[in-house]
């Protein structure tokens, strides 16, 4: 039987994959992959911590993350295509120093 501890652990494994993506990752658009991998497994954590007590406020933290999630990605995607047409690239070092 699958119980809290194997989504908890698939939680913690799906956020360092994240934030091992954050850290190495030198493309902005696969930067943006990784906090959404991120923001995933808090959605897990928090889908399956509120299951396991029969409680909906980890359902509902999982719900506003979506919102915030979406928001970022519209945000994001537009500032990544605006980038990519100014410097053609959408490289971090190159992005480094921002001139005015």
């Amino acid at each position: 039987m699958i119980g809290l501890n194997h989504y908890l652990i698939l939680s913690g494994l799906l956020f360092a994959i994240g934030l091992v993506g954050v850290v190495r990752r030198k493309n902005l658009l696969m930067l943006f992959f990784a906090t959404e991998v991120m923001l995933n497994a808090a959605n897990i954590a928090f889908a399956a911590t509120s299951h396991y007590y029969g409680d909906l406020t980890g359902q509902m933290f999982a719900f506003f993350i979506v919102a915030v999630a979406a928001s970022e990605v519209a945000v994001g995607l537009g500032l990544l295509i605006v980038l990519y047409k100014k410097h053609g690239s959408l490289d971090l070092d190159g992005l480094s120093t921002m001139k005015g």
